[in-house]
């Protein structure tokens, strides 16, 4: 009786991990702040105009990616709610929504600031 209890706690436990690890690959990568995304530093972000929605390939690569930094995802995390992971050029992955590759911008300081909104007419603050 003992060995089956024990057998028990265990599958439970192992369940519970796995559900816990769940939740935690499928959390939304950004929020919503004054009509914007933000990641979670509280920064905006942004979309380029060049990114094909739904490619799942983001254009902005090299010096480009350096100005406008990526909005990374970590091995293993998943989409929900509108986001998803693509793949980068480089093999890191990146965290779009609705289709579009999420970015932020070097030049903005604080939290709140949107200095890249309209940048060459291509970058534009991302929004839910």
């Amino acid at each position: 009786m003992k060995t089956i209890r024990v057998a028990l706690l265990m599958l439970l436990s192992a369940f519970l991990a796995a559900c816990a690890g769940q939740a935690m690959h499928s959390a939304a990568p950004a929020r919503i702040a004054d009509g914007a995304l933000v990641g979670g530093n509280g920064m905006t972000l942004y979309n380029f105009d060049k990114d094909v929605a739904g490619s799942g390939k983001s254009v902005c690569n090299g010096p480009c990616a350096t100005n406008w930094p990526p909005l990374f995802a970590m091995d293993g995390e998943a989409g929900a709610a509108g986001y998803s992971v693509i793949t980068r050029d480089d093999g890191k992955k990146q965290w779009a929504y609705l289709g579009k590759p999420l970015y932020f911008w070097i030049k903005d300081q604080k939290p709140g600031d949107r200095t890249g909104d309209g940048f060459n007419n291509v970058w534009r603050v991302a929004k839910p």
